[in-house]
């Protein structure tokens, strides 16, 4: 499930009832998804779902925790890569992370800032008279 849908879909794989983490996905997610899920002791659950002509095998990959839910699990930072590091939202969906937080960058462009009207070219643009 993506990290910006947080809605809870619990399906019956191999004859379990499991949470879906994610459905649709290709072998590399799942490989992904399925090592970092059992080093944080899940147990997991894969069902294939066969492409049609011309399309790619995908797999739906859930946990037997009925209380699981993603979303909560990697804002809450519960979960844990086997390096030590948690589990952030760009390391979950195998983005690039950024060290330097986006929205502190605005101290390193002007340091002089005293208030908002600093940070904004037009302060007047998103303001109501």
């Amino acid at each position: 499930m993506p990290l910006n849908k947080g809605k809870h879909i619990v399906q019956e794989i191999d004859g379990v009832l499991c949470t879906v983490v994610e459905s649709g996905i290709n072998s590399d997610r799942l490989t992904f998804l399925k090592e970092l899920l059992e080093f944080n002791q899940f147990e997991v659950k894969v069902v294939e779902v066969p492409g049609e002509e011309g399309h790619a095998t995908t797999y739906t990959i859930g946990v037997t925790d009925l209380v699981f839910n993603p979303v909560i699990a990697v804002y809450e930072k519960s979960l844990k890569h086997p390096n030590g590091r948690k589990v952030s939202p760009a390391s979950w969906d195998q983005e690039k992370e950024v060290e330097h937080l986006p929205y502190f960058d605005y101290r390193e462009k002007n340091p002089d800032a005293v208030n908002e009207d600093d940070f904004v070219q037009n302060p007047w643009a998103y303001r109501t008279v």
